[in-house]
């Protein structure tokens, strides 16, 4: 994501002259805030008019609760004390954030590229980081409504108790919130067209639900993979989320505050390092326009 020149003139300041200061023309100046509102708005828009885009990121993630209902309940079977209702409504979270924000907003890159509107919004007064994050508005704002829905209301229908460390959670939602803007701004630059973001999205659609343990938990899974699927790139914020609403991880007992801080070191420190990777992989490879 390298930057490249501004060819927006910058405004000049007052200049003092012997025979008195001279005032030049110039514009108002907007603040980061109202730029990344504006191209917020813009998104939002753009977002509401796309049918395809708004089925994904509403209906698909609620049809797959569905399966993971099923799934969660044979698991249960051959796993007796497997908590089926906080790892439905766990995995249900999940799984909305990763089709409403990753796949959602890569599409959202993608299109943008496509359409020649990343270029031009470089000529202006937003910076790179702006850019990206004023396009994500609409794609994060969305996957917040819906996990907070999914989450408030599956813990009141299932009366499951309250979160143990909130703000572990918090920790970790936003953990995974900024690693899958990083890996959908990567993911970008390996996708040509917004048709073909099914494909190239795919393998960390599959680590997600997978390898995450939002489908399979890891408790579930031998020994050796678990250790494996912990220490994947989504992994760590998801586990930070659990640990900090249910107090465990699946791999020991539940914890109260105090001994979830502990619990949580491993993965904070693993996720530090997958985001500091997506990001590199984010700057290093992102595309501003289309290939030539």
């Amino acid at each position: 994501m390298t930057t490249a020149a501004r060819t927006a003139p910058r405004a000049a300041g007052p200049q003092s002259t012997a025979a008195g200061p001279q005032s030049t023309a110039a514009g108002p100046r907007t603040t980061a805030a109202r730029r990344l509102l504006a191209l917020g708005r813009a998104e939002t828009t753009l977002l509401l008019r796309n049918r395809t885009a708004l089925f994904t990121a509403l209906v698909l993630p609620l049809v797959l609760v569905t399966s993971l209902r099923s799934t969660l309940r044979k698991q249960a079977e051959s796993n007796p004390g497997l908590d089926v209702h906080s790892l439905l409504v766990y995995g249900s979270v999940g799984m909305a954030l990763a089709f409403v924000v990753y796949y959602n907003l890569t599409t959202a890159y993608v299109g943008r590229r496509g359409e020649l509107v990343l270029k031009r919004l470089r000529t202006g007064e937003a910076r790179d980081l702006e850019i990206l994050l004023g396009t994500a508005v609409p794609s994060l704002t969305l996957g917040l409504l819906m996990a907070a829905l999914i989450g408030i209301g599956g813990s009141l229908g299932l009366r499951l108790a309250v979160p143990v460390n909130p703000l572990l959670m918090l920790i970790g939602l936003g953990l995974a919130l900024a690693t899958m803007i990083a890996l959908a701004a990567l993911s970008s630059a390996f996708t040509r067209t917004v048709e073909t973001a099914g494909i190239t999205t795919l393998p960390v659609m599959l680590v997600m639900q997978l390898g995450s343990g939002l489908f399979v938990p890891l408790e579930v899974m031998p020994g050796q993979l678990a250790d494996v699927c912990r220490l994947l790139p989504t992994t760590p914020a998801f586990q930070l989320i659990r640990l900090g609403w249910f107090g465990t991880d699946g791999s020991a007992a539940p914890t109260g505050f105090a001994g979830s801080w502990g619990a949580a070191a491993p993965h904070l420190a693993t996720g530090t390092v997958w985001l500091g990777l997506a990001v590199w992989g984010a700057v290093r490879y992102f595309r501003w326009e289309p290939r030539r």
